[in-house]
């Protein structure tokens, strides 16, 4: 484990940083827009995958509505929580918070709101099984991976992965208020996919994570470590991408168009361990996001075009 991290930084020193004025784009930069775009994906899969017909409107914009909130909830939490380790990244550092743009209190009365906001829809116009797992999934990230495991330990992105691969069993509890098998299948595909997906972009930003003191494998663990680890996940996400067709979930465009993204991303892996060039390590990561974008594409399309019986 790392010594406790020391940040020589202040709020006030942060705040008093930069004298832009916050506006609306500063606040829907605490969202983590892109990350929470990615996760709504992964839950309207999960809506669909539920129903054999398309889901009704009235379900399908609450339940985004209210899972995006929280979502971008848990987000502006982390930026509140990170803002000192942000303010000594250079990825980080042009945040709101480390910029001096908004304000902890801010930030914090954001959260509240939308987070709140998001409860209230679900819980109203849903179910209350997916507002309290939804919460649950928000209190995951924000409080019990951002505020702990985050700092404690190298396992921080496996352990905490579980509150980023919610959205789907979120999407399919949200149109049928149960916790099916086929649901807690799609979270293990994102679960699967979240250690390769951010050790790449740990290996790429090594340095930075050293200088915060943050315990990623990488910087406790040697960047060589971290490549084999990152190509044995691949291999068994590789492995799990194909149980929606081996249990008959889904038919044969999703097992060709997963296979091809499986073999595409093992190909990153490989050159990552074997033969990395300066950039082989973040490109594997901007193409991770591609990566589970398709695949959860690929399970609509599937879903609606060969409509296996289930």
């Amino acid at each position: 484990m790392t010594e406790p991290v020391h940040y020589p930084e202040s709020d006030a020193a942060i705040a008093t940083s930069s004298r832009k004025r916050a506006g609306w784009r500063d606040y829907l930069t605490l969202t983590k827009p892109n990350v929470v775009l990615l996760l709504l994906l992964t839950a309207l899969v999960g809506m669909c995958l539920s129903s054999p017909t398309w889901v009704p409107w009235y379900i399908m914009v609450p339940g985004l509505i209210g899972i995006g909130l929280m979502s971008g909830s848990a987000a502006a939490v982390n930026h509140l929580v990170d803002r000192h380790i942000d303010a000594r990244m250079a990825r980080t550092l042009r945040r709101p918070l480390p910029a001096g743009t908004l304000s902890p209190r801010h930030v914090l009365a954001f959260a509240a709101i939308i987070g709140s906001l998001g409860f209230i829809i679900l819980a109203l116009w849903v179910n209350m099984l997916t507002a309290w797992l939804t919460l649950a999934s928000l209190v995951g990230y924000a409080i019990i991976y951002t505020m702990y495991l985050k700092r404690a330990t190298p396992q921080n992105i496996v352990i905490g992965g579980l509150a980023g691969a919610a959205p789907p069993l979120l999407g399919w509890t949200a149109v049928t208020n149960e916790i099916h098998p086929f649901a807690i299948m799609l979270v293990m595909i994102v679960f699967t996919w979240t250690p390769p997906h951010f050790w790449a972009l740990a290996v790429h930003r090594a340095k930075d994570y050293a200088k915060a003191d943050i315990p990623m494998l990488p910087v406790t663990h040697g960047v060589e470590f971290t490549k084999t680890c990152i190509l044995l996940y691949t291999i068994l996400l590789g492995v799990i991408c194909l149980l929606p067709y081996i249990i008959g979930m889904s038919g044969v465009i999703y097992l060709v168009g997963s296979t091809i993204l499986s073999c595409w991303f093992l190909a990153y892996a490989w050159k990552l361990k074997f033969a990395p060039s300066k950039l082989t390590a973040f490109n594997m990561f901007k193409f991770s996001i591609w990566q589970l974008f398709g695949l959860f594409i690929l399970l609509l399309v599937d879903h609606y075009v060969v409509s296996p019986a289930f």
